[in-house]
């Protein structure tokens, strides 16, 4: 019995071949990798930004009627969110007509998560103008 040689027509991968294969499947996966990592880390912003969102939606919902609603600031926490209410009189260029019976004022709130992004909104709300 003769035994065969790689010159007779059988041929197969050599090392060298099998070597950069993986190679360049490392690479590939790799890079799917850090798209993965990346997609990730932006889903879990957008999740952050949605629950901070709706808590500022919260806060809105709940701020007291225009004759309740005094100048001042609040703060406190809401689903472990911080957050911050400021309302004053809007300060006008002109001044609003006399007979007017709202005076507007703006309401800054800011939400803020906890090593997370920050939501601020401003808003303007007519308040009837206490009698002088």
């Amino acid at each position: 019995m003769s035994r065969k040689s790689c010159s007779d027509g059988i041929r197969g991968f050599t090392l060298i071949e099998a070597l950069v294969a993986l190679a360049i499947i490392a690479a590939v996966l790799s890079s799917i990798g850090a798209v993965v990592g990346t997609t990730v880390r932006g889903t879990r912003t957008i999740d952050q930004r949605l629950a901070v969102s709706g808590a500022a939606e919260t806060l809105l919902a709940s701020l007291p009627d225009r004759n309740a609603l005094k100048t001042g600031r609040q703060s406190g926490e809401l689903a472990g969110h911080r957050w911050s209410i400021d309302v004053a009189p809007m300060n006008l260029a002109i001044q609003p007509l006399p007979r007017s019976r709202f005076v507007p004022m703006v309401v800054t709130m800011q939400v803020r998560a906890s090593g997370g992004p920050a939501v601020q909104l401003t808003t303007v709300r007519l308040v009837p103008k206490v009698a002088e």
